[in-house]
C-alpha cells in the first residue's frame, strides 16, 4: 500500500466507516474498496463526488489521497466536521435546545410577586450585558462561528439560573432583553450551520422574550432575523409579514438607533425575491437613510449591528436577484473593495460568480468562485456553502467546460453542517 492509500484508508476510518459500510454507501462491492486502498484500482471519475462528500474532502484532497506518488508533505485536510454535526454535537445541540425551552418558560411566567431592595440586587446583569457583547464580538470576527458555541451553552445555564431569583420589576425586565440577546446569538449559530428550524425557534423565543423587557428594538430584530429564515429557504412571502410586524414594533423603538432602517433593508430583499424592483428601491432608499444617524450610537455591535456598511453587497444582491446585471455589477465591485467578514466576502464573490454565468462568461465564474471556495475551506461555514450551492444550481449552461465541471464537484464536497 503506498503512502498517499494508506491516507485514504485511515481518513475513511476516521469518518466512521468501514470497508463494507463505505462500500455500501458508494453502490460497489467490498472487495472494490479493499483494492482501490491498497493500490490495485482507482475509483472512476463518476465515484469522486460522492467519495469525496462521504470523506469530508474537496476533490483536490481527494486526488491527493488517491496519488500513487510519494508525497513531498503531508496531505493537509480539512479539521473534523465543527459543532452541531454528528451524535456528539448533536446531543449538546438538544441540550441547548432544553435551556431555551427552560429560560422561555421563566420568562413568561408572571411575577411570582417577590421583590428585594434595590441595593440588594446581584450585579449579574452588568456583568453579563459586558459578557453578551465580547460573545458577539468574538462571533463576528470569527472564521468559524461555532467556537462561540460552548461559551454561549454555559451562559444559558447562568441566565436559567437568574431568571429564578427574586428580582425588583426593572432588573427583571433587564433580565428578560439580556435573555432575548443571548437568544438572537444562538439562532445566528445555529443559522450558521444550516439549521433554518432551530434558528427561528430562537428568534421567536427572542421575540418573547424582549416583549416581557419591554425592549421594542430588540423584538424588532429578534423579528427581522425570523424573516430573514424564511427569506433564505427562499420562502419570500412567509417573510413579508414578520418584516411588516417588525417595521411597527421598531417605530415604537429608540429612534437613535438603525433597527427600522436595517428592517428596510431585509424588506428590500424580499421585495428583489417577489420580483418587485420599485418596492426594493424604495426600501434600499429608506435603508440607505441609516447614514444620517449617528454611527457612533446607531448600533450596538451585538445583536445590533446594521450600520449601513452592508448596504453595497445587499444593493448587489438585490439587482442581481431582479435579473439587472448592469447595476449589481457595480454594487458588488463596490462591496469588494471594502474591508469584510470572511463570510461577507464569500457571499459578495459568490455573488459575482453568478454574474459571470448571468453573462456566459466562464473566466469570470471561475476566477471569483476559486477564491468563494477557499475561504469555504477556511470557515466550514454552511452559510457559504448555502452561497455557494446557489451559484451551483446555476453552472448547467457551462458544464462542457472542464473548469466549470470541476467547479460543481468541488462545491458539491463541501462539507455540510446540517
Amino acid at each position: 500500500m503506498t503512502l498517499r492509500r494508506k491516507h485514504f484508508a485511515e481518513r475513511r476510518a476516521a469518518r466512521g466507516y468501514s470497508q463494507e459500510e463505505f462500500a455500501e454507501a458508494l453502490s460497489v462491492a467490498a472487495s472494490t474498496v479493499v483494492r482501490w486502498e491498497s493500490g490495485r484500482a482507482t475509483p472512476r471519475p463518476h465515484q469522486r463526488s460522492k467519495m469525496a462528500e462521504l470523506l469530508g474532502v474537496t476533490l483536490p484532497d481527494l486526488e491527493a489521497l488517491l496519488s500513487d506518488e510519494q508525497p513531498t508533505e503531508k496531505v493537509k485536510l480539512p479539521a473534523t466536521p465543527p459543532l452541531l454535526h454528528g451524535d456528539d454535537d448533536d446531543m449538546k445541540r438538544r441540550e441547548v435546545l432544553g435551556l431555551l425551552a427552560v429560560t422561555g418558560a421563566l420568562v413568561a411566567l408572571p411575577d411570582c410577586g417577590e421583590t428585594v431592595r434595590e441595593w440588594a440586587v446581584p450585579t449579574f446583569p452588568e456583568a453579563g450585558d459586558s459578557l453578551h457583547r465580547s460573545l458577539w464580538r468574538v462571533y463576528a470576527l470569527s472564521d468559524s462561528k461555532q467556537v462561540v458555541f460552548p461559551a454561549v451553552r454555559a451562559q444559558l445555564d447562568v441566565m436559567a439560573k437568574a431568571l429564578t431569583e427574586p428580582r425588583t420589576a426593572a432588573e427583571r425586565s433587564r433580565l428578560c432583553r439580556m435573555t432575548a440577546d443571548l437568544y438572537q446569538l444562538v439562532g445566528e449559530l445555529f443559522f450558521d450551520a444550516n439549521r433554518y428550524t432551530d434558528a427561528a425557534q430562537c428568534y421567536t423565543l427572542a421575540a418573547n422574550a424582549a416583549h416581557a423587557g419591554g425592549g421594542y428594538d430588540l423584538w424588532a430584530c429578534a423579528m427581522t432575523r425570523h424573516a430573514y429564515v424564511e427569506l433564505y429557504a427562499h420562502r419570500a412571502h412567509a417573510a413579508r409579514p414578520l418584516l411588516a410586524a417588525a417595521f411597527h414594533i421598531a417605530r415604537r423603538g429608540d429612534d437613535v438607533l438603525s433597527t427600522r432602517h436595517w428592517v428596510a433593508a431585509v424588506q428590500a430583499q424580499t421585495y428583489a425575491a417577489m420580483g418587485d424592483f420599485d418596492a426594493c428601491n424604495r426600501a434600499l432608499d429608506e435603508a440607505e437613510k441609516v447614514h444620517a444617524l449617528d454611527g457612533a450610537h446607531s448600533h450596538n455591535g451585538g445583536w445590533l449591528r446594521f450600520d449601513g456598511s452592508r448596504l453595497a453587497e445587499e444593493r448587489g444582491a438585490c439587482y442581481l436577484q431582479l435579473g439587472r446585471p448592469d447595476l449589481a455589477e457595480e454594487a458588488l465591485t463596490t462591496a469588494l473593495a471594502q474591508p469584510l467578514s470572511l463570510r461577507r466576502r464569500a457571499a459578495v464573490l459568490s455573488d459575482l460568480a453568478v454574474l459571470g454565468v448571468h453573462r456566459r462568461d466562464i473566466d469570470q465564474v471561475v476566477h471569483y468562485a476559486e477564491q468563494a471556495l477557499g475561504l469555504a475551506d477556511r470557515s466550514n461555514s454552511g452559510f457559504i456553502g448555502k452561497k455557494l450551492d446557489g451559484l451551483r444550481g446555476r453552472l448547467a449552461p457551462l458544464m462542457s467546460d472542464d473548469r466549470v465541471s470541476t467547479l460543481d464537484h468541488r462545491i458539491a464536497a463541501l462539507p455540510r453542517t446540517a
